[in-house]
C-alpha cells in the first residue's frame, strides 16, 4: 500500500472513525510514462542546478540549516516548526472534520480538485464501512475540513469502489464566476440544436477511463526523434519556423454539424460492425 501522509480520524457528530490519509493520485517519477526534462544553459548546454541562496550572504544554504518564517513585520519574521502548526491546533492537524452532507449532484465540477484516499486503522474497520455504506446509500458526500501541512483544504468525502474518497475542493473566493466571462451573446437555430443533439447521441459512450491516454507524449517523443534525425538537437526552434500559419477562416455552422453527425455516424456503425464480428 502507498505510504500514507498521517493517522488521524473522520470526526462528524460525536463519532470518530480512525483513518490514514493516502494520497489518490500519482505525481512525478511515480506516473507510467511521464517525460522529464533538464533545464539548460543554451550558451553551453551544460545542465542548470538549483540553488537556495542567502539574499544577504549571497551563499549556498544546506536544506538542514533552512527554516520556515512568517513576516509579521517589514523584514521581521517569526520562525515555526513543525510543530507549531502543530500545537496551533492538533486536533485539525489528523482530522477529517464533517461539517454537513450535501447532494453530491449540487457540487459544481469545478469545485474539485485533487483526490486522496481514507484507509481504515485498526478498530476502524466496522465504522468505516458503516459510513461508506451510508454515504452510498444516501447519495451525498460529506463536506469536510483537513489539514495538509500548513494549509486547511476544504472536501467532498465520497464513497468510491469499496473506499472512501476525500477529494480536496476549491473555496468559493478562489473561484471565478462565469458571469463575470464577456461571453457575447449568440443565440443557435431550431435546426443548429437538433444537429448538435444528434452529434451528441452519435458519440455518446460509456465512461471508460482507461480508454483514453497521454497522447501529447508520443508527439513530443516523435518530436525528439525528428530533431535528433535532422541534426539539430541543440537547435532552438522559433516559433512559425518551418510551419504554415492557420488561417482564419468564417465557419459554416450547419455544414460543419452536418458533416461531423456524418463522420460519426459512419464511425459509430464500423465499431458495432467490428465489435458483432
Amino acid at each position: 500500500m502507498p505510504r500514507g501522509l498521517w493517522k488521524g480520524a473522520i470526526s462528524f457528530g460525536l463519532v470518530n472513525v480512525p483513518v490514514e490519509l493516502i494520497p489518490g493520485e500519482k505525481r512525478g517519477s511515480k506516473r507510467a510514462g511521464a517525460l522529464h526534462f533538464t533545464m539548460l544553459d543554451k550558451r553551453d548546454m551544460a545542465p542548470v542546478g538549483y540553488q537556495r541562496v542567502n539574499k544577504q550572504s549571497g551563499k549556498e544554504v544546506p536544506w538542514k540549516a533552512i527554516v520556515k518564517g512568517y513576516e509579521y513585520d517589514d523584514d521581521r519574521y517569526v520562525v515555526l516548526s513543525d510543530e507549531d502548526f502543530r500545537r496551533a491546533n492538533a486536533q485539525a492537524s489528523k482530522t477529517v472534520e464533517i461539517l454537513a452532507f450535501v447532494d453530491l449532484a449540487e457540487i459544481a465540477p469545478q469545485y474539485f480538485s485533487a483526490p486522496y484516499y481514507l484507509v481504515p486503522a485498526k478498530r476502524g474497520e466496522k465504522a468505516y464501512a458503516l459510513l461508506r455504506d451510508a454515504l452510498a446509500k444516501s447519495g451525498k458526500a460529506g463536506i469536510a475540513t483537513f489539514v495538509i501541512r500548513t494549509r486547511q483544504h476544504l472536501a467532498a468525502l465520497l464513497p468510491q469502489a469499496g473506499a472512501l474518497l476525500l477529494n480536496t475542493l476549491r473555496f468559493a473566493d478562489e473561484l471565478r464566476e462565469a458571469k463575470d466571462l464577456d461571453i457575447p451573446p449568440a443565440r443557435a437555430t431550431p435546426k443548429e440544436r437538433e444537429l448538435a443533439q444528434k452529434l451528441i447521441e452519435d458519440m455518446t459512450d460509456e465512461w471508460r477511463p482507461a480508454k483514453y491516454r497521454d497522447t501529447y507524449r508520443e508527439d513530443i517523443l516523435a518530436r525528439v526523434k525528428q530533431k535528433v534525425k535532422a541534426g539539430e538537437t541543440e537547435e532552438i526552434t522559433e516559433p512559425g519556423q518551418g510551419e504554415a500559419k492557420p488561417k482564419a477562416e468564417v465557419i459554416d455552422l450547419m455544414a460543419a454539424l452536418r458533416k461531423s453527425v456524418s463522420s460519426s455516424h459512419k464511425t459509430r456503425t464500423k465499431t458495432r460492425r467490428r465489435r458483432a464480428a
